[in-house]
């Protein structure tokens, strides 16, 4: 989005305060991404009268602009337009539209122009994107979309079907966020590892995606985040095990283990996902698995949390997120009856945490006197700043290496020293 906007000569600006146009992506997951969409919305809008000289237009897009977009454009009039996935090529054309017009004609609107379309759009190059992460780590989609049925979740209904991203697109995109400076890879999809199982003449996978990646020189992590925990291969674990710029850690939400929850999540069963997690761990030394988990979905009882926290424990994730049910439009769930209580939901989400909190540190004290390949991705003060290849970023923990001035982007193997609670202390190795 930001790239064809560049490409049509227009700057992106850093302080929303320089812009003429502000433009605010929003995200429509849960309910707290909603309010906090809105809450950014809002917040533009008072940002785009409030200054000596006005914005000329604020744009929304994103899941909230493709999912309630009609709603958007009655409740905040202070929106000039809504821009859903289907439209995106023309965002540049209709921002260009704002300044064909006078300042009193555009401010006479009392309603936003809507431009929403199918959700089940096919992808466009994303070669020349205009990168929002720092320079050296980057994602890429691979595959829009979802075909599940899961009872909790809206996706399907504004992200459309499953659709892949062709193999040589992805492939090229990679290629050029390497040329760029990109020394890590972040694969994402709502179902990453089914990739290519859409694809009708290519006969080619994820597996094979991987090897591609990882022929590309500069690249020296490719990450797989988003994996639905029944499309794993043994040519695709092999392939995670074998390629050595893969890194070892797998990002599988599971959403929970207690078969009965999962049975009315409509969620693959806890046999099938322990065997696969088994098999995972037997064929991948050293791997880190993160997933999260749902607290107090419909129904759930004491008892059922219960077992949702044992079979997790018994699991040792050493990265984990928990989070607490949140009722969706047009989902089953969200019509289901027994709804929990939000301070229950609250109250088993902390135990969750907890436990994700003691399996991150007892995983940090085993690496003591370890050496591990640091990626540097700042500096702070004087120490500089990064992670192992078990640790995605902004998610994940960190590595602080004090007193030791370093480049982002490169990778320095290093002996751990110490812990700070979940974080790495080290210094590199040799020293």
């Amino acid at each position: 989005m930001l790239g064809d906007l560049q490409r049509r000569g227009m700057r992106i600006k850093n302080d929303v305060m320089d812009a003429d146009v502000i433009i605010v992506n929003t995200c429509a997951f849960v309910e707290d991404a909603k309010r906090e969409s809105i809450a950014a919305v809002v917040e533009a809008a008072g940002l785009k009268a409030d200054r000596a000289v006005p914005a000329r237009a604020l744009f929304v897009t994103g899941c909230l602009a493709q999912r309630y977009a009609d709603e958007l454009a009655v409740e905040l009039p202070e929106v000039d337009a809504i821009v859903g996935f289907e439209n995106y090529s023309d965002l540049p054309a209709k921002v260009a539209d704002i300044f064909d017009k006078d300042y009193e004609e555009q401010s006479s609107s009392s309603r936003a122009s809507v431009f929403v379309g199918s959700p089940t759009v096919p992808f466009r190059s994303e070669e020349d994107r205009w990168q929002l992460t720092p320079s050296h780590s980057a994602y890429i989609r691979v595959a829009e979309g979802c075909d599940h049925e899961c009872t909790f979740c809206a996706i399907p209904g504004f992200r459309g079907a499953f659709r892949s991203k062709p193999f040589d697109t992805a492939v090229a995109e990679a290629e050029r966020l390497a040329e760029r400076g990109v020394r890590e890879l972040n694969l994402i999809a709502e179902d990453t590892n089914q990739y290519g199982a859409d694809f009708q003449a290519d006969p080619r996978r994820l597996p094979e995606l991987l090897h591609a990646l990882a022929a590309i020189p500069q690249l020296k992590w490719i990450r797989l985040l988003y994996c639905f925990p029944s499309y794993f291969s043994d040519e695709l674990i092999e392939a995670i095990a074998s390629i050595d710029k893969v890194v070892k850690y797998i990002d599988i939400p599971l959403q929970h283990l207690t078969p009965s929850v999962l049975t009315r999540m409509r969620r693959p069963g806890s046999k099938g996902t322990e065997a696969i997690l088994r098999k995972l761990r037997e064929r991948v030394p050293d791997l880190v698995l993160r997933t999260t988990f749902i607290c107090g979905f419909p129904g759930e009882t004491d008892e059922e949390h219960a077992e949702l926290v044992q079979r997790a424990a018994k699991m040792h994730f050493a990265r984990g997120g928990a989070f607490s049910y949140s009722a969706e439009d047009g989902t089953v769930a969200g019509q289901m009856a027994a709804q929990v209580e939000d301070e229950i939901k609250q109250d088993r989400r902390d135990e969750l945490t907890s436990l994700f909190q003691h399996e991150s540190r007892s995983w940090a004290e085993g690496q003591l006197g370890r050496e591990l390949d640091v990626m540097i991705d700042r500096m702070d003060g004087n120490d500089a700043i990064g992670r192992t290849e078990y640790d995605a970023p902004e998610i994940d923990n960190i590595v602080r290496i004090p007193a030791m001035p370093l480049l982002p982007g490169s990778v320095v193997r290093c002996r751990v020293v110490a812990v700070d609670d979940v974080d790495l202390i080290a210094e590199p190795a040799g020293m």
